[in-house]
């Protein structure tokens, strides 16, 4: 498995698949092709089925026509093999002629790959040994360690550093988006919602407020990433509200120091790891469970270090935060990373504390191993037909009148 760097990313919204990714992509090729005098850029299967409502387009060229103009050719119903977020970058030189072509995906995330296994450019080798939980559980077991500790141990100390930055970008985009008012990007014209959730949930007992508090941050976070703000992926800028957002909530509420907090968010990252590894972390290719349901697995089992569970325990909460959204379709509206989306991190946030609750009241022995769900979501997310995986064709997204 690779670095938690790269469930963790920083950067701009709202779609890491379909506009992090794609934009990464650009650089590279306009790195190897400077000379060119025209780009020419294909997108395939999801991404060219909702690339404009995320942006898309407006990513790559962004990129490339510092240099050259740029055509952006739509394929929605052609799939290429490896993955569904298909891209070709084309160069050409003054006379029209093609000087070279690159097939890349999106897979997830904001990561690129060729599909070529070792051979692929965006090939990293492997900083975790071990590629699945009950291993690594095993392994924390063994050695009286928390799932922290087995991450220090393979990335080395650092880690923290990183996920200092990270925890430091996670906590603006809460703030910022409690401050923020006004319209969201796109044709939905949808009004952001955070700084009233958070000014009313004030105002409840603190029974109530708990919980009003955490939908604010979900929705702070989501709404600064569906108006291209800077976020961080976790696992991916769709589900990105829901581990900041119960974060932030202990952390404010229950005064847990930064380095709880950087170890909790430590152990989200494993459990993400393990579904981006074993599974996949693309809505385009499984559908809103390997998103938000990741997210929420991952903030169940930082939720449940916090207050000191158990290996077990941990495991426990983390299985239920995923297993109770298999199944859930990616179907946004108009192709935005908006409706049902932002309403989605909220729910999740509250959900994955939920899950913590009810994982610290057992002694963590129950039937059904995070690993089987991930193995579960996976299959499940290939039989999802394709109009319910980040189409905009089915579910919510279907005939939808505004």
């Amino acid at each position: 498995m690779e670095s938690l760097k790269r469930i963790f990313r920083i950067g701009r919204g709202p779609s890491s698949s379909h506009t992090m990714g794609p934009q990464g992509a650009a650089k590279i090729f306009l790195a190897r092709h400077p000379e060119a005098k025209a780009f020419e850029v294909t997108l395939y299967g999801s991404l060219a089925a909702t690339g404009k409502g995320h942006m898309t387009d407006e990513a790559i060229i962004n990129v490339l026509s510092e240099v050259a103009p740029v055509e952006i050719i739509w394929k929605p119903t052609e799939v290429l093999p490896y993955h569904t977020n298909g891209m070709l970058f084309t160069a050409k030189d003054e006379n029209g002629k093609t000087i070279d072509e690159w097939t890349v995906y999106s897979v997830g995330g904001g990561a690129l790959s060729e599909g070529k296994g070792k051979d692929d450019y965006f090939y990293s080798e492997s900083v975790y040994e071990l590629t699945t939980l009950k291993d690594i559980q095993r392994w924390c077991e063994k050695n009286g360690r928390g799932y922290w500790e087995y991450v220090e141990y393979c990335e080395g100390p650092e880690i923290w550093d990183y996920l200092r930055t990270v925890w430091k970008a996670m906590k603006e985009a809460v703030e910022r988006g409690l401050d923020s008012e006004g319209v969201l990007p796109g044709s939905l014209n949808l009004a952001r919602k955070a700084s009233n959730y958070y000014i009313k949930a004030r105002g409840y007992k603190p029974s109530l407020q708990n919980r009003g508090l955490v939908y604010s941050y979900a929705l702070a976070v989501s709404e600064e990433n569906a108006s291209g703000g800077t976020i961080v992926t976790a696992p991916t800028c769709g589900a990105c509200g829901v581990v900041p957002a119960v974060l932030y909530h202990l952390s404010d509420g229950h005064e847990f120091s930064e380095t709880k907090i950087l170890h909790a968010l430590a152990t989200a990252g494993i459990f993400g790891n393990i579904v981006k590894y074993n599974a996949s972390i693309s809505g385009a290719e499984v559908g809103c469970q390997g998103e938000v349901g990741v997210a929420c697995a991952m903030a169940s089992a930082a939720a449940c270090q916090l207050f000191g569970g158990t290996p077990a325990q941990i495991e426990y909460a983390a299985e239920m935060g995923l297993e109770h959204h298999l199944g859930m379709t990616c179907d946004p509206v108009c192709g935005l990373v908006q409706i049902p989306c932002i309403e989605r991190n909220a729910f999740a946030a509250c959900r994955a504390l939920d899950a913590q609750l009810y994982s610290t009241f057992s002694d963590g022995r129950h039937r059904v191993s995070f690993d089987r769900v991930v193995e579960v979501m996976k299959q499940t997310g290939h039989d999802i037909p394709s109009l319910y995986k980040e189409t905009s064709e089915g579910g919510l997204a279907h005939d939808f009148e505004w």
